[in-house]
């Protein structure tokens, strides 16, 4: 009786817990492929980021460069630049000096078919389209456009 009390029954065994070698490799390697297909988009995203930012960073600009125009009575020169490796510069003065500037990045590019605008007291400019374009050519470019009254919005479209 004494030899079938010490013995314990089947189900008490010790049993080896954890993950064997080829578990873990396997688990290593399915997070791998989606890392793999995960990282193309995210660099898209981050571009379509860096976009859709100098495209509000503009558009502001832009109206801060009305209003003034309004405020002091006196013509506003708006202009931008981008300055190749540097942050791109957005400057906003009068025939005085400087009132604004503003950095974008550097990966993204502002293009139009004049880098200078001026606005006037009456509240008109010259119409214009300022594409928005990234380094990252699958970015989708981004539009902010000026109408002839001033008004200024943004939207999805142009070419790079």
């Amino acid at each position: 009786m004494n030899a079938s009390l010490n013995t314990p029954p089947p189900k008490l065994k010790s049993v080896s817990s954890g993950f064997t070698l080829i578990e873990l490799m396997v688990t290593i390697a399915v997070l791998a492929i989606i890392a793999a297909i995960a990282t193309p988009s995210i660099s898209i995203q981050l571009a379509n980021q860096r976009v859709k930012s100098t495209a509000v960073i503009l558009a502001n600009a832009l109206k801060e460069a009305r209003v003034e125009s309004t405020i002091r009575r006196q013509d506003i020169t708006f202009s931008y630049d981008n300055d190749g490796d540097d942050a791109g510069k957005i400057e906003i003065e009068n025939g005085n000096g400087m009132i604004a500037t503003y950095q974008y990045d550097a990966n993204s590019t502002i293009t139009s078919t004049a880098s200078q605008i001026e606005f006037k007291p009456s509240r008109t400019v010259d119409a214009m389209v300022y594409t928005i374009c990234d380094s990252n050519a699958s970015a989708s470019p981004r539009q902010v456009v000026i109408t002839a009254i001033a008004n200024i919005s943004s939207q999805l479209g142009g070419s790079c």
